[in-house]
C-alpha cells in the first residue's frame, strides 16, 4: 500500500508556498481598514460608534468645516488626526475607506472626491440630492472599482432580512398590497431637544441648506424599506405639505420651506399597489416605522417600535383562515459590519450605489408627481 504522502508528493505541492499563501491571506483578512469620517453631525455619532466597536476597523481621522466641533468629537472618539478642510484630509491621511456623514447636498462630490483617492465609501442616505448627481456617483465607484454602500440603516433590523426572504420564496404568494408608515414626532414636540435653536435639526427643514425634507430625510428609508422585501417601484403618486411653524417661517438664515408631511401612493413592478406615509408631526410617536404586506396565501407585519428582530406571519391554508404567530428572526450582520467585511473580502455587499440611485429616482419622481399632480412613471 503506497502511503498517502506519496500520493501528494506526485502532485509536486509546495507546502511552503501554500503556507505562505494561506498566511498572506489572513494578514490581509485581519488588517484593520483605517477608516475617516467626514461630517461631526447627529448621525456621525452612530458611524463612529459603530465602527469603534468592529474589531478590525479603525478611526484614523475626521474631517468637518467647524475644527472645534470636530476636534470635540475626536476627542470623544479617540480619532488621532483631525482636519477642518476636506482635500487636506484626503491628501494627508493614509486611509482606507471613508464614511460620508455630510448633509445631502455634499454627499455626491465629496462621494466621488473620495472614490478617485481611491478610497472605498459608505454614504449616508439619501444618495444625492438629484438622480442625475446619484449615477454620478454610482459610475465612479464602479470606474475605479471601490467598495460602496448607503447607509439605509433599517436594512440592519433582521425582520426586514427575513421579510425579504419570506416573500422571494412564496410564503405569501403574490404580494397584493402594502402598506407603510415612518412617523416622528419632533416637530410637535421637544423630545429630541428643541429644533428651533439646534442647526443640526434646523438644516433639515430648510431646502437651501440643502434639505430635501421629511421625504428625503425618512421617506426614503421608507421606499426602501418598502420596496427592499416587495420589488421595485413602478410609480410614484405624491403629495407633499410644509406646515407654519414659526413667524415668517424663518430662523436666522434657515428658511423653513422643506416638507413636513408626505403622502405616497404606489404601483410596484410586480403588479402590487400600496401607501407609504411620513410626517414629523407625529405626536407620541417619535421615531415609528411599520409595513404591511397582504398576499394571497399570507400576510406579514412588522413594527419596528416593538421589535427589530420579530415579526408576525398569517398564513392561510387552503384558504381557510389561520392564525397569526410571532416569528422570531435570526440577527443580522449591521451595514457597518457589511461594509468593512465587504472591504476585506473584495465583494461589495447591499445596499451600494446603485440601489441608492434607484431609491433617489424614486425621491425624484415624488417631487415631480407632487408638482404636476400626476402619478410619475419610474420605467
Amino acid at each position: 500500500m503506497v502511503p498517502w504522502w506519496d500520493y501528494l508528493s506526485s502532485y509536486q505541492i509546495d507546502f511552503t508556498a501554500t503556507i505562505k499563501t494561506i498566511n498572506s491571506v489572513n494578514r490581509k483578512k485581519m488588517r484593520k481598514i483605517r477608516l475617516g469620517i467626514v461630517g461631526t453631525g447627529g448621525m456621525a455619532n452612530m458611524h463612529a460608534e459603530a465602527f469603534s466597536n468592529i474589531k478590525n476597523c479603525e478611526l484614523a481621522a475626521v474631517c468637518d468645516i467647524d475644527f472645534a466641533r470636530a476636534k470635540a468629537f475626536a476627542a470623544k472618539y479617540r480619532i488621532p488626526a483631525v482636519f477642518s478642510d476636506f482635500y487636506q484630509f484626503l491628501a494627508n491621511t493614509d486611509l482606507d475607506a471613508v464614511s460620508n456623514v455630510t448633509p445631502d447636498k455634499f454627499h455626491a462630490p465629496i462621494s466621488i472626491a473620495c472614490l478617485k483617492a481611491g478610497k472605498h465609501v459608505l454614504c449616508e442616505k439619501p444618495l444625492a440630492t438629484r438622480h442625475a448627481d446619484a449615477l454620478k456617483m454610482t459610475v465612479a465607484a464602479q470606474q475605479h472599482k471601490r467598495i460602496n454602500m448607503v447607509n439605509f440603516s433599517y436594512r440592519n433590523a433582521a425582520v426586514i432580512q427575513h421579510a425579504a426572504e419570506l416573500v422571494k420564496k412564496g410564503s405569501l404568494g403574490r404580494i397584493l398590497h402594502v402598506q407603510g408608515t415612518y412617523y416622528q414626532d419632533w416637530l410637535a414636540c421637544d423630545a429630541w431637544g428643541d429644533w428651533k435653536t439646534s442647526p443640526s435639526w434646523l438644516w433639515r427643514l430648510s431646502t437651501s441648506h440643502g434639505s430635501k425634507g421629511v421625504l428625503g430625510d425618512v421617506g426614503v428609508h421608507l421606499l426602501d424599506f418598502a420596496s427592499f422585501p416587495v420589488g421595485s417601484l413602478h410609480s410614484v403618486n405624491c403629495r407633499l405639505k410644509t406646515f407654519p411653524k414659526v413667524p415668517h417661517d424663518r430662523v436666522g438664515d434657515f428658511v423653513l420651506d422643506a416638507n413636513d408631511s408626505a403622502i405616497i401612493t404606489v404601483e410596484f413592478e410586480g403588479g402590487a399597489i400600496g401607501a407609504l406615509m411620513t410626517t414629523r408631526w407625529a405626536t407620541g410617536q417619535r421615531n415609528s416605522i411599520e409595513l404591511h404586506l397582504y398576499g394571497e396565501e399570507g400576510a406579514l407585519h412588522i413594527d419596528l417600535d416593538r421589535s427589530l428582530t420579530q415579526l408576525h406571519l398569517y398564513k392561510l391554508r387552503r384558504r381557510k383562515p389561520g392564525r397569526l404567530i410571532a416569528v422570531e428572526c435570526k440577527p443580522t450582520p449591521t451595514i457597518y459590519q457589511r461594509f468593512i467585511r465587504s472591504i476585506q473580502k473584495g465583494s461589495n455587499d447591499q445596499p451600494d450605489f446603485k440601489r441608492g440611485a434607484e431609491i433617489q429616482k424614486a425621491l425624484d419622481a415624488c417631487e415631480k408627481s407632487h408638482k404636476t399632480g400626476r402619478a410619475v412613471a419610474l420605467t
